[in-house]
């Protein structure tokens, strides 16, 4: 079988996603949207929620304006391919424009699903899952039209046979097709560059401006005035629902959709350098279109019945991810056998792409039940409750720390296993085959996501659900309405925390694969740097004509000696000390942050409470100055996310150009296994306070109102940040380090303090 044929599967499972989600979408906004009431709460929503989005795509664009401009310059200068500036805006776009889709939708699905709920529980589920799977497949969607587009103009348009540069790889012995994939490669990279500064801003961005609603709301109204979440007396609940959007929907939306390509795009670039060359690139792309088809097919068996439990909830949302899991298991055998020159003796990627499949859903189990209310963690730390907020804060952290453990394990087998199968060797004699290994790493982390539509269809719809229980309470609908909300959202917690599980799980193999990415694309500069007899690598060339080596010798010994990664190396080590202590430092800004803004709403709250008469008595006719609260988280956000940010895009150029390129690898290293360590952590923590809170406002330790209650909600205040901002924007920061460092790659090597000392 002709392999590029198949390669058509991707933008075919493209277009099918990108129009089921439309389908998905109209048939949402059938429904109806309930009361006059409703509608006017689902209005000031969507109204708050779209200006914060022009105001921040507004800023951003500034920025992706600035870097096009910088990156020009640097590929008129010869140290990038021209296509780079082009691939980093429409990786930027596509993004931006995934976490958009799936917000209007949101924000349309809020009240819709609180009237469904009013019906029955079933109904409320599906109108919510159902705007979570217009997230869900518009991500993935464009995700691969993309990358497809990018594909098709580059091997047939700018890179055909005919093209110099191909050419000239050709006549060192490549073939047509692996010389097109190493030159597209490093395009296509770029477009992750531009797809995780979009999600980092996104991110940031919306994690701020929902947790600083969210902690003000809940400060002052639930622990200060004792009122309830949601209820319409407090200002801040609008600004909190729209927080909801912008943050869990927007933000998440353009997090997963460059954890997505980045995955694919890394694999591709692991491709090369294991001697795949076309054939290794396709596989990751066709895995990704079949794994959209997969999951579409997987949305049909999301259904409950009325009155279900959080164990049925929960298991009607799984029945839909594990067939989509099964079906990738079955097609990925035929992708393997036909894409692969050597059919089935290169059957041992198969079992790398399984091993990243079992390890995401692994991830994911173990997440719920370090997060869920169902099980005995999150129901300990309910009962530390019953002796104050300290007690709830010590438990919530401690659990954290706890459940880092199992998902390191299950990453650390994940890799070993997908090396070795993939034809990775240990032994001493492993240039050969180590390079084959690690493209089984990449590979598994494309497994691990290869069913992205549903699992963020999952996610995407505990937003909706949040939304539609403060619509019901605000609209002031009967009790078992906001009961069915409740026990929707409970669930939604739950498939967030395990969405962010699956997230930063898939960004850990994915920021390794890119780590080694970064260093195959210095073996493949340097012999460009000795050709033009750079002073970069003068000494290194002169030692070895001395030695008497000539030719492909050269560059091999150049090689050999500027690249040394062993940790006793200065630069290697002071490296990972900055890169440990980078998603601490990024941490610490984001939750600043958050503590800012919510300060604003806090005092603004207050005064409102004290100013307005009749407003905390719910005197009819009286109404909070909702809309002052979304303008100050607004333009809190806006100001705060800049910062953290750039310190993401700028500190592999500083390290870079201080340390050189040992001191980048160092540098990603320790980030990695920091960074996914620390939001593991973050993650699970804010997911166990949040519902160790509802388990208390269920009924248990004196339900809502109590002393318990109100410790409880201390601490689900302090790990919104934890959940919300840092904790899933820290997986984004450490592949936009190395998304940055292949980038500038050139830059540094040209110019870096170490190589002048």
């Amino acid at each position: 079988m002709e392999i590029e044929l198949l390669f058509w599967i991707t933008p075919v499972g493209a277009v099918l996603g990108l129009l089921f989600a439309f389908f998905q979408a109209k048939s949402v906004l059938k429904a109806s949207e309930g009361t006059d009431i409703m509608k006017k709460i689902s209005a000031s929503i969507r109204q708050g929620a779209n200006a914060y989005l022009k105001r921040q795509y507004t800023g951003v664009g500034l920025f992706f304006v600035a870097m096009f401009i910088v990156l020009g310059i640097m590929a008129f200068a010869g140290l990038l391919t021209p296509f780079v500036p082009f691939a980093f805006i429409t990786g930027g776009f596509f993004s931006g424009l995934s976490g958009f889709i799936g917000m209007k939708i949101a924000t349309s699905a809020n009240s819709r699903t609180a009237y469904a709920s009013s019906e029955s529980l079933n109904k409320g589920l599906r109108i919510a899952f159902s705007s979570g799977t217009v997230m869900g497949f518009t991500v993935v969607g464009l995700g691969m039209l993309d990358l497809s587009i990018w594909y098709i103009l580059l091997k047939y348009v700018f890179y055909t046979a005919s093209n110099s540069e191909v050419v000239a790889l050709v006549t060192t012995g490549l073939s047509t097709n692996d010389a097109q994939i190493q030159l597209m490669s490093a395009a296509m990279l770029t477009f992750g560059m531009g797809a995780s500064s979009m999600a980092l801003f996104a991110r940031v961005g919306g994690g701020i401006f929902t947790k600083a609603a969210d902690v003000g709301a809940d400060l002052v109204g639930k622990v200060e005035a004792g009122i309830p979440e949601d209820d319409p007396r407090n200002p801040a609940v609008i600004a909190d629902n729209v927080g909801d959007n912008v943050g869990d929907v927007a933000g998440m939306g353009a997090d997963l959709y460059e954890s997505y390509v980045g995955s694919v795009i890394a694999t591709i670039a692991l491709a090369v350098s294991a001697g795949y060359g076309l054939a290794g690139a396709l596989v990751p792309m066709i895995l990704a279109g079949a794994g959209i088809i997969a999951s579409l097919i997987g949305t049909f068996f999301v259904q409950c019945k009325e009155k279900a439990s959080q164990k049925e909830l929960l298991n009607a949302l799984r029945k839909g991810t594990y067939v989509s899991s099964a079906i990738i298991i079955l097609v990925a055998i035929p992708v393997i056998y036909f894409v692969f020159p050597g059919g089935w003796e290169t059957f041992g990627v198969y079992w790398a792409i399984i091993s990243g499949l079992i390890s995401g859903v692994l991830i994911g189990f173990f997440t719920e039940y370090y997060t869920s209310d169902t099980y005995k963690p999150t129901q300990q730390l309910a009962d530390s409750a019953l002796t104050g907020s300290a007690t709830v804060i010590i438990g919530g952290i401690s659990l954290g720390m706890l459940s880092t453990a199992v998902p390191v394990i299950i990453v650390g087998i994940s890799v070993i296993v997908s090396f070795l199968a993939s034809g990775g060797t240990l032994d001493a004699n492993f240039t050969a085959n180590f390079s084959k290994g690690l493209y089984g790493v990449g590979i598994s982390a494309v497994g691990m996501l290869s069913t992205l539509g549903i699992t963020l269809a999952t996610d995407a719809y505990g937003p909706v659900a949040d939304n539609a229980g403060g619509i019901a309470e605000m609209a002031g609908m009967d009790p078992e309405v906001r009961e069915r909300t409740d026990a929707l959202d409970s669930l939604g917690n739950t498939t967030a925390a395990t969405g962010k599980g699956f997230a930063i799980g898939s960004a850990a193999l994915t920021a390794l694969a890119l780590i080694v990415a970064y260093i195959d694309e210095i073996k493949l500069k340097l012999p460009e740097l000795v050709e033009s007899g750079s002073n970069v690598v003068k000494g290194l060339a002169d030692q070895a004509a001395a030695l008497g080596k000539t030719g492909e010798e050269v560059s091999r010994y150049v090689i050999d000696n500027y690249i040394n990664l062993e940790i006793t190396n200065p630069p290697v080590l002071i490296g990972l000390f900055v890169g440990a202590m980078l998603p601490f430092l990024f941490s610490s800004m984001t939750m600043k942050a958050v503590g800012r803004a919510a300060q604003s709403i806090v005092v603004e709250v207050r005064r409102q409470f004290k100013e307005i008469v009749g407003l905390m008595e719910g005197k009819p006719g009286v109404e909070a100055d909702y809309a002052k609260c979304v303008e100050i988280c607004a333009k809190g956000a806006q100001k705060e996310m800049i910062a953290p940010a750039l310190t993401g895009i700028i500190s592999p150029i500083i390290v870079g150009l201080i340390l050189g390129v040992n001191g980048v690898v160092g540098m990603l290293a320790g980030a990695t296994a920091c960074g996914f360590v620390l939001a593991v952590m973050m993650s699970n923590s804010g997911g166990a306070w949040d519902n160790a809170k509802k388990y208390i406002e269920s009924g248990k330790h004196g339900g809502k109102g109590s002393d318990a209650h109100k410790a409880a909600v201390v601490g689900d205040t302090v790990g919104d940040p934890f959940k919300d901002t840092s904790g899933p924007s820290i997986n984004i920061l450490i592949k936009l380090l190395s998304m940055v460092s292949i980038v500038f790659l050139g830059l540094v090597l040209s110019f870096n303090l170490i190589s002048l000392i």
